[in-house]
């Protein structure tokens, strides 16, 4: 639809590459009945006049469009209300992808047919490709649906000729179409669309209001393409999670634990999946936001343990390690050359004699680039494609055991105080040991230990609770980031000698990151009584 709010291109790529596809956020509504409605009129049910003057039904040019839809055979996008397509005739031609995004709304990306070719045949473009991968997996994308809409469109604008909102009545013919390319079936129908473009939610109630006053009532089907295939839908859906457990599940009971871990699980699986195009597209800070997700999930597994049935998820947490463990080689090299050059910055220029600057930027970005394409390949790989079947077959039916059935509110504070526990005493055990590698591994592990407590305390909403143990954990990864900094800085400076380049200001970052693991240390017994002393609610 027409003059859509836009909000932005994609991040451009590190890798020097740049993205073209825009997006806007798509709000609309469907609506349906047994007759046609005059859509100029409804202004009249719309408030009346505001700051901007009284909202006018403007018509627009009437569109013919033809849409080709694409999918894999068993309907992974459509599942996740993901929509791909080409789209020609109309005043929005090109490639569309629709995303979900919060509150209903969805995430609408759009590229341009090649202008040369508009009428070549289709090949979906790189970027969409890239965008939908962890869905797609190993499957292969093919035309499913073919769409020809008749559309006449009306705007609704204010006094100063803002398009608030855009109305639509389609006339559509919808073929559904076999693998092979042949037609399933055919259907007819007609439908109204509502969408705001500046508009506000109220606008888009007054539309509703009066559209059912009309005679018609929401649309039962999500989109037209879900309409299109019709029972195709169903069935698919009903085979791809079919056989997933060893044991027949059950919905969790409501206010239950089981029902807290069942939407915590959905929520971070999905979280992971759509970072997984940003790390192939090498957007800013992705890396280590897939990595967190990763993470997430292992520690909410191992957290709940006892609340799912241990075969079913046999495996998983060692899978979620490995891909965080895929991830972490080059969060750590980027997080490392950060630090490093934070810190030259600070030292004057006497102590950082030489090209120090030039290196170590050269030795980050070399680093991360090399570890980020190891990474990409690997998230090419049937294993990690094995790991999102597992963990989306987990999300759509939770193993849980009976003892998920307990009231959520004991069930946290139990799980929480064990959680806190662990993590204090881990770094109490660690201080209590003399300096060298085995307190260095012992607070490395109290740190993971006070990360686990805190996504703890964040998947069962107890901010006060996860903000101690996030503070704790800080520290203990301040610790931890500068122990890691002082032992690549001899190599760095090895390396600088060989190059003929003074090596003096590595030495000088190497003082600063011991006196930092030691001034991290000092803050570690105060934070770790905060954190015992929290409440759990």
């Amino acid at each position: 639809m027409a003059h859509k709010t836009t909000v932005g291109k994609p991040p451009a790529q590190r890798s020097g590459r740049t993205t073209s596809a825009e997006g806007h956020l798509e709000r609309e509504r469907k609506y349906e009945g047994d007759a046609g409605v005059p859509l100029a009129p409804l202004a009249d049910a719309l408030p009346g006049p505001g700051p901007d003057g009284p909202v006018t039904a403007v018509a627009a040019d009437p569109e013919q469009l033809r849409a080709v839809y694409y999918d894999t055979a068993d309907l992974r996008l459509l599942a996740r209300r993901i929509t791909l397509r080409r789209r020609t005739g109309g005043h929005d031609a090109g490639w569309h992808l629709k995303l979900p995004a919060a509150d209903g709304a969805r995430l609408e990306l759009q590229l341009p047919l090649d202008p040369d070719a508009p009428d070549a045949p289709a090949r979906v473009p790189a970027e969409f490709l890239t965008r939908v991968r962890a869905y797609v997996r190993d499957g292969r994308l093919a035309p499913i649906a073919q769409l020809a809409t008749e559309r006449r469109r009306t705007l609704l604008t204010d006094g100063t000729g803002r398009v608030l909102a855009e109305l639509a009545e389609d006339a559509v013919t919808a073929r559904a179409l076999e693998p092979s390319g042949a037609v399933r079936h055919e259907q007819r129908w007609q439908e109204v669309e509502a969408e705001l473009v500046e508009g506000d939610g109220p606008l888009l109630d007054a539309v509703e209001a009066r559209l059912l006053a009309a005679g018609l009532h929401r649309s039962a089907s999500a989109s037209k393409l879900a309409r299109a295939l019709g029972p195709v839908t169903a069935a698919a859906d009903t085979d791809r999670h079919a056989g997933t457990a060893a044991e027949p599940t059950r919905e969790p009971v409501p206010d239950s634990v089981g029902a807290l871990l069942a939407a915590l699980l959905r929520q971070q699986i999905a979280q992971l999946l759509a970072q997984d195009a940003e790390v192939r597209r090498d957007t800013p800070d992705a890396v280590h936001q897939m990595r967190v997700c990763a993470r997430r999930l292992r520690s909410t597994l191992r957290v709940h343990e006892r609340l799912l049935r241990l075969d079913d998820v046999a495996g998983l947490e060692e899978e979620l390690r490995w891909l965080g463990q895929t991830l972490g080689t080059a969060r750590d090299r980027e997080v490392l050359g950060e630090r490093l050059l934070r810190e030259l910055d600070t030292l004057d220029r006497t102590e950082r004699p030489g090209p120090m600057r030039r290196r170590l930027r050269t030795w980050s970005r070399q680093g991360y680039r090399t570890a980020w394409r190891l990474t990409v390949r690997e998230l090419e790989s049937p294993r990690y494609f094995a790991l999102l079947d597992a963990l989306e077959a987990l999300a759509a039916h939770p193993p849980l055991r009976r003892r998920a059935d307990r009231p959520a509110a004991g069930e946290v504070r139990r799980l929480l105080t064990r959680e806190r526990h662990r993590a204090c005493l881990r770094v109490a055990q660690a201080l209590a040991l003399p300096t060298g590698s085995e307190r260095d591994e012992a607070l490395h592990r109290a740190r993971r230990a006070a990360k686990r407590a805190r996504y703890a305390g964040e998947g069962a909403a107890q901010p006060r609770f996860a903000a101690a143990m996030k503070a704790l954990q800080t520290v203990l990864g301040e610790r931890q980031d500068a122990l890691i900094a002082a032992q690549a800085l001899p190599e760095l400076a090895a390396t600088a000698h060989r190059a003929g380049e003074p090596g003096f200001g590595y030495g000088v970052l190497y003082v600063r990151q011991r006196e930092a693991i030691t001034a991290a240390e000092a803050q570690l017994p105060a934070l770790q009584a905060t954190a015992s002393a929290v409440r759990v609610k």
